[in-house]
């Protein structure tokens, strides 16, 4: 049925084209609001934050949650360890005071402290979720992530959160 073929009128029934006219109307409606809504200003609102820095600390940056708003902000801590299996690495983390990152933290850490790291691979705190016996990694020279047997030896560094 096509309401603009003048052939087919003939065949063309009143309750037809109300159907068509009504989902056309549902459509441009959508595409309305989606227009609108992209064309709309946004106006963030952040929370400041006084973060205080332990010496050899650095400020990576804030990370968002899925709806944008700010989840908590990473602290890059001094210090790595070479050489340490995915167990090793995390106890490591731990006795520094933090936490192996995870693989968003590692993103933003390539992107905000890429410096920080030797082009290599760093340990992330997950753990591959259809078998444990593999954790996820960041490889600091060509920005990767990937994920290894665990007690393959990387390198680690901790990092920890704060929240405002």
């Amino acid at each position: 049925f096509n309401p603009f073929n003048p052939t087919h009128m003939s065949t063309t029934t009143l309750e037809q084209i109300k159907a068509t006219h009504a989902k056309l109307a549902e459509q441009i409606a959508a595409l309305e609001r989606t227009t609108n809504h992209a064309a709309q200003a946004v106006t963030l609102v952040l929370p400041q934050a006084h973060i205080e820095l332990q010496p050899g600390e650095r400020y990576a940056g804030a990370i968002v949650d899925d709806a944008g708003a700010i989840s908590h902000h990473l602290i890059l801590l001094p210090g790595s360890i070479d050489k340490a299996n995915w167990q090793a690495a995390t106890a490591w983390a731990q006795a520094q005071g933090g936490t192996l990152p995870n693989r968003r933290e590692q993103a933003l850490l390539y992107a905000n402290l890429k410096a920080e790291f030797q082009p290599t691979w760093y340990w992330s705190c997950e753990v591959h979720k259809d078998d444990g016996a593999y954790a996820w990694y960041q490889d600091f020279d060509d920005g990767g992530q990937y994920y290894s047997h665990s007690s393959y030896e990387g390198c680690a560094r901790a990092v920890r959160r704060f929240t405002a």
